[in-house]
């Protein structure tokens, strides 16, 4: 268990000064359990890393997009990296500075980059022409000038899954060096009602050394000094997020070790550092609670029914992403078995083969490094309700999302009748 603020007790598990079990007593299983604490230090340790250098640090929405783990990031003083209108609504909602917002995305829609602009975002990345040109006529039909980074994809294999590579030629992200200097020549009789103001970069997820920032880094600065021969000035030097976590035995950099490696470079430039973190801010924060329903024994394999099911966490289905899997209280034995749910999918599992405490019909199991892409990625496939969460901080629990309900999902449907 690689979770820092969940840790057993006399043999059962805590997250911070909470018994997990009296947690799923309360608010019923299957359970989004957060850390407030792993949060807040997770956003510390950027801002030490970077102490002492013009920096904005944005959180990724996407990766946990709860209004109240949005208000624990506006509090500590970060930026948000948004990447749809209703991002940027709550962070709005959660006490955030809509201004130190930057906005990613290749499909923004006229909707959304009106409500940006109307709202002052920092910035939009930009990652192609039709993009930008809409965003020049919708500043000009505002009478607003509207702040754009230009997205650079440098090209550079992250290592990681091939789902979450962004910045390889082949990834449908970004603009090409050479197309992104075509772009800023003669920018401002172009496009009068927009200003470049920073380049971005963003290579992946889940990125556990820094050879591919360092590279990625040295990349887009000679672009910049290339740029500047040209007379164009940029601000900003975003490296995009992607930093990644222990999952099961991963050897992961550390904030520190990161910039470290690729500050100097950018300091050089005089640029203000920006990142887009997600995953390493809250991918540990979180743990999924989950009740075991039923133990099928097949002669070949023995099945671990649980409550919750790939529309709670779908990670392992879409990825085959590894989450440790513990029990909520200790048991003397353990046995070989797969952790699956109750969804209709042959996908429709956590773990294979996996040993675990041998646990019974009524026993929790813990899902671990459930924080990013957990909750946010869920749905109602099968019709099932989604989960609740619930943020803990010391010894005191707050209910942050109530358990769906069937009216709550049928609420927008008009039946026939």
């Amino acid at each position: 268990m690689k979770q820092e603020y969940f840790e057993r007790k006399d043999k059962e598990l805590f997250c911070e000064g909470v018994a997990v079990k009296e947690a799923a007593r309360e608010f019923g299983t299957p359970l989004y359990l957060y850390s407030a604490s792993h949060i807040k230090e997770r956003y510390n340790n950027f801002e030490e890393a970077l102490k002492g250098y013009p920096h904005d640090i944005c959180f990724a929405v996407k990766a946990c997009s709860n209004i109240h783990i949005l208000e624990l990031f506006a509090r500590a003083g970060s930026g948000f990296d948004i990447v749809s209108g209703c991002e940027l609504r709550r962070v709005i909602d959660a006490g955030g500075d809509p201004k130190k917002c930057v906005y990613a995305g290749v499909g923004k829609s006229a909707e959304e980059i009106e409500l940006a602009i109307e709202k002052e975002i920092l910035y939009f990345g930009v990652e192609s022409v039709p993009e930008l040109e809409r965003i020049n006529a919708i500043a000009a039909k505002l009478g607003k000038t509207a702040r754009i980074a230009l997205r650079v994809n440098p090209d550079v294999d992250a290592h990681t899954h091939e789902y979450i590579t962004t910045g390889k030629s082949e990834n449908k992200f970004g603009l090409t060096a050479d197309y992104a200097e075509k772009i800023l020549k003669n920018f401002k009789e172009k496009y009068p009602n927009v200003e470049a103001v920073g380049l971005q970069i963003h290579i992946g997820s889940q990125i556990t050394e820094t050879e591919p920032y360092k590279k990625a880094v040295l990349k887009a600065a000679e672009f910049v000094k290339k740029l500047r021969a040209q007379g164009t000035e940029l601000k900003y030097f975003d490296i995009g997020g992607g930093l990644g976590i222990v999952y099961k035995d991963e050897t992961v950099a550390t904030p520190a070790e990161l910039i470290k490696e690729i500050l100097p470079t950018i300091a050089e430039l005089g640029m203000t550092f920006v990142c887009e973190m997600g995953r390493y801010m809250v991918g540990n924060s979180s743990m999924l609670i989950t009740k075991v329903e039923y133990v099928k024994e097949n002669p070949d394999k023995t099945f671990v029914i649980v409550d919750a099911a790939m529309n709670d966490l779908i990670r392992p289905a879409l990825y085959e992403a590894y989450h440790e899997i513990v029990a909520v209280e200790d048991k003397d034995e353990t046995f070989v078995c797969d952790v699956v749910g109750p969804v209709c999918e042959s996908g429709d599992f956590f773990r294979k083969d996996c040993q675990i405490p041998k646990v019974g019909e009524g026993d929790l199991l813990a899902i671990c490094s459930a924080g990013a892409y957990g909750f946010t990625m869920s749905s109602n496939y099968n019709s099932r309700n989604r989960a609740a969460e619930v943020l803990v901080e010391g010894d005191k629990m707050k209910l942050i999302r109530k358990r769906e309900t069937y009216e709550d999902q049928v609420r927008n449907e008009k039946t026939c009748r």
